[in-house]
């Protein structure tokens, strides 16, 4: 006869492990961890904003407007620390989600007063 385990295994898709996914966000460089939240930011906004495959079918300005808002403040606190190597392309992608919400826009924002702007200044074409 096999004994049977008194207790079961916490790790189930309802009970996350939240002391491995600490031990594992531990080893993680701040840098990475905010480059991922970056990317994460501008591909939640190229969503929003009907960029993908899938176009208009997700498209809701009002939510890439709240997303490349927060991306621009997080560059904007953050460049400093993840280096221009970083930094750089980042800035990129966020001024080209800047054009893409001006284009999309029925009634676009004046000059500075786009998503991200208050931390970018105005974004031309």
């Amino acid at each position: 006869m096999s004994e049977t385990p008194q207790h079961e295994s916490t790790d189930t898709s309802d009970n996350p492990d939240f002391e491995a996914m600490t031990r594992d966000i531990a080893e993680v460089p701040a840098v990475e961890v905010i480059v991922t939240v970056a990317v994460n930011l501008m591909s939640a906004a190229a969503v929003k904003l009907g960029l993908t495959e899938e176009g208009d079918e997700h498209k809701d300005l009002d939510e890439a407007r709240k997303l490349i808002h927060a991306l621009a403040g997080l560059l904007d606190a953050g460049a400093t620390e993840i280096s221009s190597f970083h930094a750089a392309p980042l800035r990129d992608g966020l001024k080209s989600l800047q054009l893409a919400f001006r284009e999309a826009s029925f009634v676009p924002d004046e000059p500075g007063q786009g998503p991200g702007e208050k931390y970018t200044g105005p974004v031309y074409g």
